[in-house]
């Protein structure tokens, strides 16, 4: 059963509304689902939509935020539960914590960062659950042209693309982790190219 999932996305508020729009669609998916959402605990962008509608669809919320960012007021106020932690570090230790999936939106560094941290947690089966990118209108395509390109250089190995999972609708999501390859901590046994 999937009880609660984490949604690494963005703060930016001018990118393009199709990128709201998915976060809204997204929102909905996961309260519809009762699935409970953990993300990086701000109020605008992608992030702030996403909280926003999960919100006003009954469901819960849990952000996750530094001190620093509750600092300059980034922090959403009005969600579920608001956990302050002491630097991006714990953030994103935390988000990873207890969770049945990772759902990644597009986004910039912070969001493509938080990826590649639990992409190399799940080579070295230190995380095991399953990653789905929302890849809206070919978003991550050149990230995933650059996976390509590590494996056809062996820098990892074909088995590494079972690792992640890509959607191109939010409401693909709920069989997307149901049918995610399964992946254990014997991952470590291929992880070395």
């Amino acid at each position: 059963m999937i009880k609660r999932i984490s949604v690494f996305c963005a703060s930016s508020h001018k990118v393009d509304q199709k990128y709201f729009e998915v976060a809204e669609r997204l929102a909905k998916v996961l309260a519809l689902n009762n699935i409970t959402t953990i993300y990086g605990g701000g109020a605008v962008g992608l992030m702030g939509r996403l909280a926003d509608t999960v919100m006003s669809e009954k469901g819960e919320v849990i952000g996750i935020i530094p001190q620093f960012m509750m600092d300059v007021e980034w922090g959403h106020e009005n969600i579920s539960q608001l956990i302050q932690v002491a630097d991006m570090h714990e953030r994103k230790k935390k988000l990873v914590e207890n969770i049945d999936a990772i759902v990644i939106l597009p986004g910039g560094s912070g969001t493509l960062e938080e990826t590649m941290e639990v992409i190399t947690l799940k080579r070295l089966g230190k995380f095991t659950k399953p990653i789905i990118f929302i890849n809206t209108d070919g978003f991550y395509d050149n990230l995933f042209k650059l996976f390509d390109k590590m494996i056809d250089e062996r820098f990892m190995r074909k088995e590494h693309r079972k690792m992640w999972t890509s959607i191109d609708q939010p409401e693909e999501l709920i069989d997307a982790i149901k049918e995610s390859p399964i992946w254990d901590e014997n991952a470590i046994n291929i992880a070395a190219v």
